[in-house]
């Protein structure tokens, strides 16, 4: 189990690694933006992703 963690992690790393390479404009206006939302947009986008990340792992482990 926490080898999993450990790689999952790394994976995390890896794709926000990407994004910042590929196109570190768009990721530094995307930041921007979510600066000037309220924390409680910020809080339910994070609970959509969450909730997302969830059911995906569920749905995949399957």
């Amino acid at each position: 189990m926490p080898g999993a963690l450990l790689q999952a992690l790394c994976l995390v790393a890896v794709i926000e690694g990407l994004f910042l390479f590929a196109a570190p404009g768009l990721w530094r206006r995307t930041m921007e933006q979510l600066l000037q939302r309220p924390d409680g947009a910020l809080r339910r986008l994070g609970a959509v992703v969450l909730l997302a990340g969830v059911v995906s792992l569920w749905w995949l482990r399957l």
